[in-house]
């Protein structure tokens, strides 16, 4: 038996994905190579680009999937803290697809399966601040959107660049998150407060 891998049709593309995830979140996506991934992958150096074409397709791949799994993880959370918490774990979770996701410049705007991925987040996410009540959204829902959004993003950037190991201590990330999130929003009617969080 050889010790390179190979992969029945179908398995390639996910494991080029894998690859690549895996160089995004030891070294970032500015260390992608697509003849580097084919050597991890155990295959020649022209068969990534039957899948992604070049290194923009890949990370496009990457994004579309981040922004896909991403949307379920908002989707399965109540509420507009609980949102910015399901926000920060996923950030924690899928590092590599996180640094890709928000670097636009890495991908091709026009993708249709980025578009698609990135319309099922931005719904999930502004159908958390439809449901605060009015006073807690300010007469622009819009700008209470950025906000929340500004505070799930900058706190889950701090947590993966390690700018909050400090702060945080021992403390639950996600904890401290809720308690952030509850000075700026009250929380939702009915939702239960966490021990720890203010």
């Amino acid at each position: 038996m050889t010790s390179e891998r190979t992969y029945h049709h179908g398995d390639l593309r996910r494991a080029v994905l894998t690859a690549a995830l895996d160089v995004i979140a030891a070294d970032g996506p500015d260390a992608l190579s697509l003849r580097d991934l084919a050597r991890r992958a155990g295959v020649s150096h022209a068969a990534p680009a039957h899948h992604f074409k070049d290194r923009t397709g890949l990370l496009t791949a990457v994004a579309a999937e981040g922004y896909a799994l991403f949307a379920d993880a908002l989707a399965d959370a109540p509420g507009l803290r609980e949102r910015g918490v399901a926000y920060v774990r996923f950030a924690a979770g899928h590092p590599a697809h996180f640094h890709v996701m928000f670097r636009p410049e890495l991908h091709r705007p026009d993708d249709p399966e980025l578009i698609a991925a990135k319309a099922r987040a931005t719904e999930a996410l502004r159908a958390g601040i439809s449901g605060l009540p009015e006073t807690a959204r300010g007469d622009d829902d819009r700008l209470a959107g950025i906000a929340a959004w500004s505070l799930a993003h900058g706190f889950a950037t701090l947590l993966l660049s390690g700018n909050l190991d400090a702060p945080v201590g021992d403390s639950d990330p996600e904890d401290v998150f809720r308690g952030l999130a509850d000075l700026l929003f009250p929380p939702e009617e009915g939702a239960a407060t966490t021990p720890g969080s203010s």
